[in-house]
């Protein structure tokens, strides 16, 4: 049974979508990282990256959450798009976007507007600018279909999802209206049965919600070697 180390944050719910969707048997391992336990050797052992989400396939180790996936949709032969070189090609670039564009430039935006130690103008206005400009190359992708991939459901827009249903976090409550199309596909996912069970495994476990010391600590390790 795959082991999946979870959290409530954006990355792991796009796994945790894929997983219900697909119904592939697999137990949760929460992994608190406002408490650090993404740095215990124990987890570091199986992502040396300290974040989540990993899986832990029988053995075979899975991070970062659009490799795991591609691997799970290659594994249950689901989700993927149809078996062309155009359509591999463009699930290969669409994927990638998110993991290197709309992923980075998202938490990079919020970090800078709500967690650095001290206004940055400079951070804050890039960060801005590049999430928003991925997510208009996004949101005019999907006013020209209905899916990132064509017009069938694939892993892409999962990866899509988990970020996607947070943007008005990322960049602030006019997000729904000047991404429609965003907002059109979110809806639609939202509407899925497994992403309600992806909603509902938010009540099945506790993790620490206060964003103390301890959590910066955890967060942001830089900060305290630039405080030695």
């Amino acid at each position: 049974m795959i082991k999946f180390y979870y959290n409530t944050a954006p990355n792991p719910a796009k796994v945790a979508l894929f997983l219900e969707e697909s119904g592939l048997p697999y137990e949760i391992v929460p992994v608190d990282t406002r408490k650090g336990e993404q740095h215990a050797p124990a987890y570091t052992a199986i992502n040396p990256n300290a974040k989540v989400p990993s899986i832990d396939d029988d053995g075979v180790i899975v991070f970062d959450s659009n490799a795991i996936l591609l691997y799970l949709a290659e594994k249950c032969g689901r989700f993927l798009p149809p078996d062309t070189p155009q359509a591999r090609g463009e699930m290969l670039s669409w994927l990638m976007f998110i993991a290197s564009g709309i992923g980075p430039y998202s938490g990079q935006a919020v970090h800078f507007r709500r967690y650095a130690p001290e206004p940055i103008p400079y951070a804050i206005q890039r960060y801005d600018f590049e999430a928003w400009r991925h997510w208009n190359i996004i949101n005019d992708r999907l006013g020209r279909q209905p899916y990132m991939v064509g017009d069938q459901y694939t892993l892409v827009d999962m990866a899509l999802w988990g970020w996607a249903r947070v943007a008005h976090m990322v960049l602030g409550d006019e997000a729904q209206a000047k991404l429609p199309h965003v907002k059109r596909l979110v809806d639609e996912i939202n509407a899925r049965p497994a992403a309600q069970r992806v909603e509902a495994l938010k009540s099945r476990h506790t993790f620490k919600t206060e964003f103390d010391a301890q959590a910066r600590k955890a967060f942001f390790p830089h900060m305290q070697e630039a405080a030695r």
